[in-house]
């Protein structure tokens, strides 16, 4: 259940390889191997002809044009030659696979992979075999029953809630149109619209299932959507927002006299721990200013502070500058993209792999099917023979239940669901991360396919969290950890990252469960003190012992909060 938790270590070491960015089929990250610096500028092309520091594309900029014209001209440029710091914090989009795919550098495990698949197979067709002897009949229909269960119902709410999201464009255009300073303006009131717009729509939708009477097949889906759209509503709302109102500071600038000239704050990233008021380049253009005694106006200092603010109105890549982004067609396509952190654009394919795409949905329904065969034959038979053993109206009045027998019962079947919930846990991974994100990135020709990364050689709760699940460690680093830090600090953001993830997930087993106990929450928020051992002197460096500990905790962890869901 840490899948979601925030990366909190700035720059630790890795011991174990990463998938490495792929530059050289479909990288959209403009190089600037073949460009030069002169003077602190560019050099521009002398022929004419496209180069790493200009697409050749640009409109031309009338010479009368206002300052912050021509400083989102120039952004536009400068974003397309180099990788620079953005203000806001900031993910970084590649082109690159997975590491399953045939593609990856990753291959010397594949043959384990295909392994790992046969013995799969191998389970179902004993599994299959067993029940036509015993029934006559291969597969049993307790769960499968369940999938049709008002489908309808499923469907109809599932486009409505997708369609509520969608009043973040019309809400952000006037708040974007809201003249600065005024109520309505992001910083003043959008904020706080947005945050209770958000909070109302999660109630509600979660409360559809509930109302309706849905089974828990239909409460998972429905609940794991629920979630996704909430964050990237929050992600689009609140970097739009941002981007607003650094239009606004950017168009305030065309009067320098009477703009504010507050420093552009950065936010601490790895090669910037602590954060910084100011871009690099800044502080030598005030130095500059204040030695050269200039007048009020268009000094180094504004020029510099432009430029930190139109870079941030532009893309990564350099094609789009903000508001250009706030059409129907980029909403309609964020939220099909498999990620959670919203840009004004990302890198690209130039085409749709059909042959990978019909493999992947392929894959999908087989997922579905041994996840389905494993419930069905080994988890769900071993939670109702417990629940039929706990059950007081079952028992003799001379044979009361004890605490032991208590104890044992889950104990025993705690036991019996280590290894289907070791698969089960291992089958989820893959047809999330793999094949329903890797889908979904297929038909969008989204490149960065880094959904995950080498969880498996973890060895502490905290690695685990950075590499099982990337979109949400991303979403969280970027919008809670990363946005609270320079408020209250670095152990204060830890707390509260890890805090929002571990109700995130309380939630989640609530709904399905209807049950409200906190197992979930408690064994989430134990993952800190956990961390702070793994990490002394004495057991650090013990990689493989570390290892072997992250996977134990894993397989009884997950059997450990069914049963406890379940039973008790």
């Amino acid at each position: 259940m840490a899948s979601t938790s925030a990366d909190i270590s700035e720059g630790a070491g890795e011991s174990f390889a990463r998938p490495r960015t792929r530059r050289h089929l479909h990288s959209q990250l403009s190089q600037i191997s073949n460009a030069s610096e002169f003077n602190g500028e560019l050099e521009s092309p002398g022929n004419g002809q496209a180069t790493a520091s200009t697409s050749g594309r640009s409109t031309p900029i009338p010479l009368d044009a206002p300052p912050s014209v021509k400083s989102l001209s120039t952004a536009r440029k400068q974003a397309r030659a180099e990788q620079r710091r953005r203000l806001f914090p900031t993910i970084e989009f590649a082109s690159r696979v997975s590491h399953f795919d045939p593609n990856s550098e990753y291959r010397d495990f594949h043959g384990f992979f295909n392994l790992f698949w046969i013995g799969l197979a191998i389970l179902a067709i004993t599994s299959m075999l067993r029940n036509i002897k015993d029934t006559g009949y291969p597969l049993r229909v307790e769960i499968w029953s369940l999938f049709t269960v008002k489908l309808w119902h499923l469907a109809i709410a599932d486009f409505l809630m997708v369609a509520t999201t969608a009043i973040s464009l019309p809400l952000h255009r006037v708040f974007r149109a809201a003249p600065a300073g005024g109520p309505l303006t992001w910083a003043k009131g959008g904020m706080t619209i947005m945050s209770i717009y958000q909070i109302l729509w999660l109630a509600f939708w979660i409360a559809v299932p509930f109302l309706l009477d849905w089974t828990w097949t239909s409460q998972v889906f429905f609940l794991l959507h629920t979630m996704v759209l909430l964050m990237k509503m929050h992600s689009y709302a609140f970097y739009n927002g941002h981007l607003s109102e650094t239009e606004k500071r950017l168009r305030a600038l065309d009067d320098p006299s009477t703009a504010s000239r507050a420093p552009a704050y950065l936010y601490p990233t790895p090669d910037n721990p602590m954060g910084t008021m100011a871009s690099p380049k800044r502080a030598e253009a005030k130095g500059k200013g204040e030695a050269e005694d200039s007048a009020p106006g268009d000094t180094d200092e504004i020029a510099q502070l432009r430029e930190d603010l139109a870079r941030e109105l532009t893309s990564p890549i350099g094609n789009i500058t903000y508001p250009a982004n706030l059409t129907w067609g980029n909403y309609v396509d964020y939220i099909c993209c498999p990620t959670l952190c919203y840009e004004i654009e990302y890198p690209r394919n130039d085409k749709i792999n059909w042959q990978n795409l019909f493999s992947k949905i392929a894959a999908i329904f087989g997922c579905i099917f041994l996840l389905t065969v494993i419930s069905e034959e080994f988890i769900l038979p071993a939670l109702v023979d417990a629940q039929q053993r706990l059950d007081p109206s079952l028992r003799t009045a001379d044979s009361p239940l004890t605490s032991l027998e208590v104890l044992l019962i889950l104990a025993e079947t705690i036991s019996w669901l280590l290894f289907p919930f070791m698969l089960t846990f291992l089958l989820v991974f893959l047809v999330i991360f793999e094949y329903v994100l890797g889908a979904c990135a297929e038909i969008t020709r989204f490149a960065d396919r880094h959904f995950y990364s080498d969880w498996w050689n973890s060895t502490d709760w905290m690695e685990f969290s950075r590499k099982w699940n990337v979109p949400v460690y991303s979403f969280l680093r970027r919008h809670v950890y990363s946005a609270s830090r320079p408020h209250i600090g670095k152990a204060n953001a830890t707390v509260i990252t890890f805090l929002i993830s571990a109700v995130g997930h309380e939630i989640v087993m609530a709904c399905i469960t209807k049950k409200l106990r906190g197992y979930g929450f408690i064994c989430q928020m134990l993952q800190l003190p956990i961390v702070v051992l793994q990490r002394a002197k004495w057991v650090r460096g013990r990689k493989t012992f570390n290892n072997v500990c992250f996977w134990c905790s894993m397989i009884l962890g997950l059997s450990l909060i069914c049963s406890l869901y379940v039973l008790v």
